[in-house]
């Protein structure tokens, strides 16, 4: 690793030399235009220290964001065309970085940079009925690829291990009021945007969110198929809870739970694995933010995440977070994460297996 310097992140020179458009609050030299394709971009740069200091400088396979040691690198880079009219809407970004390396991994070369390429019609001129095709955004989960949208740094492990983006269509409704929403879908698979070979099975799932207010969202969402081929099949049944609420000015939380049971290969019964997930974020100021999250993630049959120990993976973690915004386009942001294993599943120092690791990370995101 290069000598200890703020400028061995471009970005980082670029934040303390930038024009400090320093006032936090909205000014009118940005004012919104009355477009039909608005353009944005975002960038997040990271540096992790991993204590275990793995040889390959990488974190367990597991984790699909955020995922190299000791150099730095860009999680994601992203650069977006929105088109937004009455009746027809749709999306084009196209990524890189280490998420979009991890995440797109078993597409064919020609897809690995698509993150989202979706297209929308309404359908009724009176409801607000939307069919939308194409690659998109998951259903599932409180927390997006995209990190400065998410209250901690890194991507917890149920989100790590559930879909990001999925492919398909998505029928939704919102009710006149706006406190409710509900979706069907119809889609490939679990994450694909290819579906997998040999198989002719869609998936389905479901999403409904209910909003009684702007500090309190409840949202419901399930993904059922089968991921394999038609000669493995293998059904998949998942559900994800969520309740997102802003206590007071200063204080929010997030609770979140998932729960997923597969066909075992053998036929006979399913197996089972669950996450539970709480975040709590204190905001001291319009600059400066903290937060802290517990999670924890059993998957004994090796469904999701396997390990071939004899315990399967069965992992508590732990995090503290500070985001710093150095203005209105860019946040500095830090954490430390701690996982504690019931089985050694991690490598230190390439000389042994352990139940635990320590990370630190640094990031820097802009947003455009």
């Amino acid at each position: 690793m290069q000598p200890s310097s703020l400028c061995v992140w471009p970005l980082f020179c670029l934040a303390f030399t930038a024009q400090a458009e320093d006032t936090l609050a909205p000014t009118s030299k940005h004012p919104e235009r009355n477009q039909l394709v608005q353009f944005s971009a975002y960038l997040e740069s990271y540096l992790i220290h991993d204590f275990n200091d793995p040889a390959n400088h990488r974190r367990p396979d597991f984790v699909y964001s955020h995922n190299v040691t000791d150099n730095p690198s860009i999680n994601l880079g992203l650069v977006k065309a929105a088109l937004s009219t009455d009746r027809v809407r749709g999306n084009l970004a196209l990524g890189a970085g280490t998420y979009m390396r991890a995440n797109y991994a078993a597409e064919p070369h020609g897809l690995r940079n698509i993150y989202e390429a979706n297209l929308g019609l309404k359908l009724s001129g009176e409801h607000n009925l939307w069919l939308d095709i194409g690659v998109m955004p998951s259903h599932i989960g409180f927390e997006s690829a995209v990190g400065i949208d998410n209250w901690t740094l890194t991507r917890s492990l149920m989100a790590d291990n559930s879909p990001y983006f999925e492919t398909g269509a998505k029928l939704s409704y919102t009710n006149p009021d706006g406190k409710w929403l509900m979706s069907g879908l119809l889609l490939t698979g679990w994450q694909r945007i290819h579906r997998p070979d040999g198989n002719t099975t869609p998936a389905i799932g479901h999403q409904l969110t209910y909003k009684p207010s702007d500090k309190l969202t409840i949202n419901s969402s399930s993904f059922i198929g089968n991921d394999k081929s038609d000669a493995q099949r293998q059904m998949r049944y998942f559900h994800d809870f969520y309740v997102q609420w802003q206590l007071n000015e200063q204080w929010g939380l997030i609770a979140a739970f998932n729960i997923g049971a597969e066909q075992a290969a053998s036929g006979n019964g399913y197996n089972v694995w669950y996450s539970p997930n709480v975040v709590l974020r204190y905001t001291y100021s319009d600059r400066l933010q903290f937060a802290a999250r517990l999670e924890h993630y059993r998957d004994k049959h090796g469904v999701i995440i396997s390990t071939g120990t004899e315990h399967g993976f069965q992992t508590t973690g732990y995090s503290v977070n500070m985001d710093y915004r150095l203005n209105p386009r860019m946040v500095w942001r830090n954490e430390l994460r701690q996982f504690n294993s019931r089985d050694a599943i991690f490598d230190k120092n390439s000389a042994q297996q352990v139940d635990n690791n320590l990370i630190a990370v640094t990031a820097l995101t802009i947003s455009f």
